[in-house]
C-alpha cells in the first residue's frame, strides 16, 4: 500500500470562495473597477508638475493602497476563478492583477489557467518565483506545465523530488499531449488482495487525507500488477472479516498510457466513472485517470473543435494584433483562393446573367442554402467521430442518410424558394431552375459534409480545421455552376 502524497492548504485560504457563472462575472467587473480607479489616480498625478515629490509620494501611497485592496479581494477567491479573470483581462490589466496575487496561490493559478495564458504568466516571473510556485506540485501536475517552464526551472525542481517522483515526472513528460498517460496522475491508494476490510478500514483512517475522486481503491500484487479493484461503497457495506479479494471486482475497465485521451473521456461517459486505473504492457498499475481530467479534456477538445471549423488556432481573445493576424490569416488566405475560384466559374456564364439580371440575386440563395445545408451534416460527422461512432464501414450508410434527409428537407425548401422566384421574376421556367438547383446544391453540401472530414481523418489530418471554409468552397462553386449552367440550358 502506498501513501498518498497531500499538499497543505494555504495559510491564508482555508475555505476559498467558489464563484458561480454570474458571481464571477461580478468579481471581473469589480476588479476592473479597481483596476480604472488605479488608472484615474495615476491620469490626475501625472497631471500634476514634474518633479514635484508630494504628487509622487500620493501616487505611491494610493497605488498601493489599491493593490492591497485588490490582493485582499482576490485572497477570498477559489485558484480556477482567478484564472478566470486573468484569461478575461486585457494584458496590461491581467498582468496588473497576476502581481496583486498572494504568491501562495501562484502554482494552483498556472495549472488552472490556459496554456496562452500560462506562458504570459510565467514570463513575467523571476527563478525564485517560478520554485516556490512549483515546488510544491505533484509529478503529473509538473508534467501538465513543463513545456512551458524554463528547462533550468524544470531541472532544478526534479532536485527536490524522491527518486519515485523523479521517475514518474519524467515517465508523464514523454507521453505525447492527447494521451492518457499525459493526463494521468500518480496518487492513488493500493491494498493487497490477501488483507481483511478491517485493516484496510484502519489503514485508510491513519491517513490526512483521500486522493481527489477516490471512488475505488486498486487491488495489487507484491508487483504491483493489478488484479482488481474494490469500490469504497463495498468496503463500507461489507463484513469487515472478510478478506479484500472476497469482495474486489475483477471487472473492471482499464486504460493504457498510449491509449487516446478523447476515447477514455468517451469511455467516461458511456459508463460513468469516476476514475479508472492505468496499466503498461505488462499490467502492472502506473497510474490513474479522474473525472476531473476527463472533463478538462471533453472541454479542451471542444474549444479546439470550435475554433478550427473557422480554421484558427487557440488565440487569446487580448492577444496583440500581429499575433491575431497570424492566427487568422492562413485560412482567410485559402477561403480568398476558393472565393476567386467560385466567382471565375460564375464569370463563365457572364452571358446568361446579362440576359437575365433576375439570376444574379437568385444564385447567391441556392450557395448560401448548400452551405447550411452542409454545416449542419457537418457538425454531426465531426461530432459522432469525436464519439467514435464513425468509421470507414459506415461512411456509405452515413452518406445514403444524409442525402435522404438532406432531399426530403431539400424539396420543402426548393418549393418556397421557387415560389419566391417566380413572384419576383413571373418565369416558371426561372422558379422551376431554382428549385432544381437548390436541391442539389443541398445534396451536395450534404456529401461533402459527410467525405471532408473523414478524408481529413484518413490522412491523419484534425478533421475539423478549416472544414468549414472547404464546405464553403465546394457549396458555393458548385452551387453557382449547377445554377446557372442550368439556366444556360433552359432559360437562353
Amino acid at each position: 500500500m502506498t501513501t498518498p502524497v497531500t499538499e497543505q492548504a494555504p495559510e491564508l485560504i482555508k475555505v476559498p470562495k467558489r464563484l458561480d457563472a454570474e458571481d464571477a462575472q461580478l468579481a471581473l467587473t469589480e476588479i476592473k473597477e479597481l483596476i480604472k480607479k488605479q488608472e484615474i489616480v495615476e491620469d490626475l498625478v501625472h497631471r500634476q508638475e514634474k518633479g514635484d515629490d508630494r504628487a509622487t509620494l500620493v501616487e505611491g501611497l494610493i497605488k498601493k493602497q489599491h493593490e492591497a485592496e485588490l490582493e485582499a479581494f482576490l485572497t477570498h477567491l477559489h485558484p480556477a476563478d482567478i484564472a478566470f479573470i486573468l484569461e478575461s483581462l486585457p494584458q496590461d490589466e491581467r498582468l496588473f492583477v497576476w502581481g496583486a496575487v498572494n504568491s501562495k496561490l501562484d502554482g494552483d493559478i498556472l495549472l488552472e489557467v490556459d496554456d496562452w495564458v500560462r506562458e504570459e504568466l510565467i514570463a513575467t516571473m523571476d527563478r525564485e518565483d517560478l520554485l516556490a510556485a512549483t515546488e510544491t506540485m505533484d509529478a503529473d501536475e509538473l508534467a501538465d506545465i513543463a513545456a512551458d517552464l524554463p528547462a533550468e526551472i524544470v531541472a532544478e525542481v526534479q532536485k527536490g523530488l524522491t527518486d519515485q517522483e523523479r521517475s514518474q515526472l519524467l515517465a508523464a513528460m514523454g507521453y505525447e499531449d492527447g494521451s492518457v498517460g499525459a493526463i494521468m496522475d500518480f496518487e492513488m491508494v493500493r491494498v493487497r488482495e490477501d488483507v481483511s476490510l478491517e485493516v484496510v478500514l484502519r489503514y485508510l483512517r491513519r491517513l490526512d487525507d483521500l486522493p481527489d475522486h477516490t471512488d475505488q481503491l486498486f487491488v495489487v500484487d507484491r508487483n504491483d500488477h493489478l488484479r482488481g479493484v474494490l469500490p469504497i461503497s463495498k468496503l463500507l457495506i461489507s463484513d469487515p472479516e472478510i478478506n479484500v479479494k472476497e469482495v474486489m471486482k475483477t471487472d473492471f475497465l482499464s486504460l493504457q498510457p498510449d491509449d487516446d485521451d478523447a476515447e477514455a473521456a468517451a469511455a467516461f461517459e458511456r459508463y460513468d466513472l469516476v476514475s479508472a486505473p492505468v496499466i503498461d504492457d505488462a499490467q502492472r498499475l502506473i497510474g490513474r485517470v479522474t473525472i476531473n481530467d476527463v472533463v478538462d479534456v471533453i472541454r479542451e477538445d471542444s474549444q479546439e473543435q470550435d475554433l478550427s471549423r473557422a480554421g484558427l488556432a487557440e488565440e487569446d481573445i487580448f492577444a496583440s494584433v500581429r499575433k491575431a493576424v497570424l492566427n487568422r490569416t492562413p485560412w482567410l488566405m485559402v477561403n480568398l483562393c476558393t472565393a476567386s475560384i467560385a466567382s471565375l466559374i460564375a464569370s463563365r456564364f457572364e452571358e446568361t446573367v446579362g440576359q437575365i439580371v433576375i439570376l444574379a440575386f437568385l444564385m447567391s440563395i441556392v450557395a448560401g442554402i448548400g452551405g447550411n445545408s452542409g454545416n449542419q451534416t457537418l457538425t454531426m460527422i465531426i461530432r459522432g467521430m469525436a464519439m467514435g461512432r464513425i468509421s470507414s464501414k459506415n461512411t456509405l450508410h452515413l452518406m445514403r442518410r444524409e442525402a435522404t434527409v438532406t432531399f426530403l428537407v431539400g424539396l420543402t425548401g426548393s418549393l418556397i424558394a421557387a415560389c419566391f422566384a417566380w413572384v419576383i421574376s413571373g418565369s416558371f421556367k426561372i422558379a422551376l431552375v431554382m428549385a432544381v438547383a437548390m436541391i442539389c446544391n443541398m445534396l451536395i453540401g450534404a456529401l461533402l459534409g459527410v467525405l471532408i472530414p473523414i478524408l481529413r481523418d484518413k490522412f491523419n489530418k484534425d478533421p475539423a480545421v478549416g472544414s468549414s471554409v472547404l464546405l464553403t468552397f465546394g457549396t458555393d462553386s458548385l452551387g453557382f455552376f449547377i445554377f446557372l449552367g442550368l439556366a444556360s440550358i433552359f432559360l437562353l
